[in-house]
């Protein structure tokens, strides 16, 4: 999240953290982790995500960068679970559209073309930003930041790490009250349930 503030640089430095090296060595056991926005980037800058290791960044990596728009935007979008590789999304079904939350200024993801069509391919591509009809879209007014392929979400290669841009955590009870949507995101209970 926020804990360093809201700067992609954070994301970048973050592998020089001590606490990486215990990151690192929950994730080659097979561990489970989840990043949300600047926790999304951290994971991406570290390589996590897509790669399910720390990597040197190098043109070949996908990285998150500023918005199309050049500013912050804040606002709910439209985001439809694209692959169920992940057992954060065991409470999910295999396109469920649920109405996010997103404030970002850097949450543009791209990547080299190869790269995104192994991330189709291997089904990584978690989930995608979507027009009302539930279609992956790159309009800035459905695609709040321009990122190829409307990605919003992707995993490591076992689905076991998992980075997003929308706040999942952001939806409780009376939360977006007037406001048309399924809201409720069940990542955390799919993450809790596939441990019990």
């Amino acid at each position: 999240g926020f804990s360093h503030g809201d700067y992609l640089r954070t994301a970048a430095i973050a592998k020089f953290s001590p606490v990486m090296q215990a990151v690192l060595d929950h994730a080659r056991k097979g561990g489970y982790i989840l990043g949300i926005c600047n926790g999304f980037q951290a994971l991406v800058k570290l390589g996590l995500v897509p790669y399910g290791d720390i990597v040197p960044m190098t043109d070949e990596c996908a990285t998150l960068t500023f918005n199309a728009i050049g500013r912050h935007q804040s606002r709910l979008v439209n985001t439809r679970i694209a692959s169920n590789l992940s057992p954060w999304f065991s409470a999910c079904e295999l396109g469920d559209i649920h109405s996010i939350a997103i404030s970002h200024g850097e949450g543009r993801f791209v990547a080299p073309r190869p790269l995104l069509e192994r991330l189709k391919d291997t089904g990584q591509i978690a989930t995608q930003y979507v027009d009302a009809s539930g279609q992956p879209s790159l309009d800035l007014s459905v695609n709040p930041n321009g990122s190829m392929l409307a990605i919003e979400g992707i995993t490591s290669p076992d689905g076991h790490i998992l980075g997003k841009m929308g706040h999942s955590e952001r939806s409780t009870k009376g939360t977006f009250k007037n406001v048309c949507g399924r809201h409720f995101q069940p990542i955390f209970e799919g993450g809790v349930s596939y441990f019990a």
